[in-house]
């Protein structure tokens, strides 16, 4: 082994292109007026950078948009397992208010995986025949659940003939922050304006809230044989393991005993959905961490929330920036007005959808309501909070909870889609059967949304 070898420095190298990119980009939104006012995360902002430089042939050259897909992929991954094995609080909310909102969630996909592959649909039909037709369902994966999911769904696709598949996921998780973080800051000044609320300049951190995360009751001295950091980033890359050999034991069954439907079908939705079977893991392993530290065969309490929040931290924003990074803009180029009307019809339904929803369901803090969910369903999660802390600094509204708690009823309420989207890529007339699907679930879960209009109104009539 030759140590001046690149092959050595590869991974150091690209890691420190992704890290060092956050610290320019952080600088940037710190120094810089106009995009600290347009509210980019820092990863975003790095990410774009990164792009921007890929245009200068030997700096681009330099970049290896293999490793950032995989370090996309990777992170995905492990900042769900990270997210997963926090520890939860216990938090009063109402039950049905979370629900309404987990459905409003999948009601934005819904919505984007409709006008997508009416564009994708219609776009085959008309001026570019060898468009993906099944293409539109990555307006959903990257606008509503991150790159992550636009790179994996892309992938799937890439292997049913969408060529640069994953590229054009990408770039639409990419302009969906921009969507999110530009016409959130837009629509929060013109709210201002017309003195609706109040912008919160000096935002305060809730330090007590983070204190009492770093350390709890039994939990390991932090003096110990090992350090408590290692612990966590073991029982993440522990949890990762397991995933592994789990998909790799389904996905081997697949295809010895499945034919052509397991090599091409469930192979690549396996891998494609490495997150969720490590949240699946991770959930596990708290259960048996729990009853081993209820029988006392474990002392202390190894799993630190405040750590394992940094820990996901820190793989979501490397994910951004590898995300965008990963984007190969030449081979983007026919796909141009594709990509641009599918975002720009994308972003006004997705707006005009929201706005009307947070109106009738949340009248009391409509506003903080349309802030953290139009913010998610173009961003991610954290872009969401980003524009609430804008408006709701202490969290003083259940638009926070509402948030962070949506997640499950929305995983469970999206789940026929999901399995559907290998099924929409494998021919034309199956695209258009998820098409029919997607219109009916959007239907059938807004009259559950609203349910208490309908029903008043039925009332009213009889």
């Amino acid at each position: 082994m030759n140590l001046w070898d690149y092959s050595i420095w590869h991974f150091i190298l690209q890691m420190a292109v992704v890290l060092v990119s956050i610290l320019f980009g952080n600088l940037l939104r710190r120094k810089i007026k106009f995009i600290k006012s347009s509210l980019l995360p820092a990863s975003v902002i790095g990410g774009i950078l990164i792009f921007i430089f890929k245009f200068i042939p030997v700096v681009g050259d330099f970049i290896d948009e293999g490793f950032m897909e995989t370090l996309t992929y990777h992170c995905l991954g492990l900042g769900f397992v990270a997210m997963t094995l926090k520890a939860g609080k216990s938090k009063k909310t109402n039950k049905m208010t979370i629900v309404d909102c987990g459905i409003t969630t999948v009601n934005g996909y819904l919505i984007q995986a409709l006008i997508g592959l009416v564009v994708s649909v219609g776009f085959t039909l008309t001026f570019f025949p060898d468009l993906f037709y099944a293409s539109g369902l990555l307006l959903p994966m990257g606008f509503g659940q991150g790159t992550g999911q636009a790179l994996n769904i892309g992938k799937v696709y890439e292997s049913m003939g969408f060529e640069n598949g994953s590229g054009f996921g990408l770039s639409i998780a990419a302009i969906g922050f921009l969507v999110a973080c530009i016409v959130g800051v837009i629509y929060l000044n013109i709210l201002r304006k017309r003195g609706k609320l109040e912008l919160q300049k000096q935002r305060k951190e809730i330090a007590n809230e983070l204190n009492s995360d770093i350390y709890v009751e039994n939990e390991a001295p932090l003096n110990d044989s090992v350090d408590k950091f290692t612990v966590q980033l073991a029982f993440v890359f522990g949890v990762y393991l397991i995933t592994y050999l789990f998909i790799l034991g389904l996905s081997t069954l697949a295809v010895n005993y499945l034919g052509n439907f397991g090599v091409n079908t469930i192979r690549p939705l396996l891998w494609g959905f490495n997150f969720l079977f490590g949240t699946i893991f991770a959930i596990l392993t708290k259960m048996v961490m729990n009853k081993l530290q209820k029988h006392k065969i474990f002392k202390h309490v190894h799993i630190n929330s405040y750590m394992m929040s940094r820990l996901s931290g820190f793989f979501f924003d490397a994910m951004i920036v590898a995300g965008i990074a990963a984007i190969n803009y030449q081979e983007l180029k026919g796909l141009l007005v594709p990509l641009i009307v599918m975002c720009t019809l994308g972003a006004i339904g997705t707006f005009v959808y929201i706005r009307f929803v947070c109106e009738k369901i949340y009248p009391e803090y409509k506003y903080e309501a349309f802030c953290s969910i139009f913010g998610m369903l173009t961003g991610t999660a954290s872009t969401g909070m980003i524009l609430l802390r804008e408006i709701d600094p202490n969290y003083e509204t259940p638009a926070a909870d509402n948030l962070v708690f949506q997640q499950i009823p929305a995983i469970v309420f999206w789940a026929p889609i999901l399995l559907l989207i290998p099924f929409a890529g494998q021919n034309f007339n199956n695209c258009l059967i998820v098409l029919a699907i997607v219109v009916i679930l959007f239907i059938g879960y807004n009259l559950f949304l609203f349910r208490k209009h309908v029903f008043k109104k039925r009332k009213k009539k009889e």
